[in-house]
């Protein structure tokens, strides 16, 4: 599984927090989405593609 980005896309909602909050987070000057750990457990990989799906943005993608 790859993670992709697009911070330029954010809008920080903290959708994908919320969904995920050990594999994103917002920075703290602004609130755009970065990647804590960009190879999550199993267990976690359906929480990411939550994540990338209630994303108001657009700003994440999952490439399994």
């Amino acid at each position: 599984m790859k993670i992709i980005i697009e911070q330029d896309k954010c809008v920080a909602s903290g959708q994908c927090v919320l969904a995920a909050d050990d594999v994103f987070d917002q920075r703290d000057e602004d609130g755009v989405v970065i990647l804590l750990n960009d190879d999550p457990s199993p267990e976690r990989l359906a929480d990411v593609r939550q994540a990338a799906l209630v994303c108001p943005a657009l700003a994440i993608t999952v490439e399994e």
